[in-house]
């Protein structure tokens, strides 16, 4: 599966994206609000990659990564997968997140693969709805959303602090 935007490439992740995935994942800035862990091997991000490779198998959806057009390189990733866990009172809905490395910050990467992202839950996936959270203090998270069309409608605890519930709908989106 692969999504292309203006500037951006939307792929599965790649058991080669390890070292770039462990840039992500290892920096305290691009954590901060994640609530779990940086990791400190570059092992680990091996199994994130096998995780996610396992949500493809079994979900038939999972975060995709993205690859800036211009360098060619793996800067984040972003898209849809299926909360199986139970969140906020919901359980087996999609559900959109994002994440990239600093030096791709502020330049509208995350409303572009967002853009895609739900392009294609609502057309691809035929979604009535998506749903996202973001902690209640990252500010550029919940903007981001706002812009992509969610609204907030409701909060929960984590163990890190407040999060904000947000849902769009197929009828809002289009």
């Amino acid at each position: 599966m692969k999504i292309e935007t203006k500037r951006l490439i939307l792929r599965k992740l790649e058991e080669a994206d390890f070292e770039r995935i462990f840039l992500l994942d290892s920096n305290p800035e691009v954590m901060k609000y994640i609530g779990v862990p940086v990791l400190t091997e570059i092992n680990e991000s091996k199994n994130v990659i096998n995780m996610i490779q396992k949500q493809y198998e079994e979900n038939g959806v999972g975060r995709l990564g993205v690859v800036e057009k211009e360098s060619g390189l793996l800067i984040g990733w972003s898209g849809l997968k299926l909360l199986t866990h139970e969140t906020n009172g919901y359980k087996n809905v999609l559900e959109l997140g994002y994440r990239f490395l600093p030096e791709s910050w502020g330049k509208g990467y995350a409303v572009e693969a967002g853009i895609a992202s739900l392009d294609y839950g609502f057309n691809g996936l035929n979604a009535e709805v998506i749903y996202a959270y973001a902690h209640s203090e990252h500010e550029v998270s919940n903007h981001i959303l706002r812009k992509l069309g969610f609204e907030k409608t409701g909060e929960f605890e984590e163990p890190d602090g407040t999060c904000f519930w947000y849902e769009l709908k197929k009828e809002k989106y289009i």
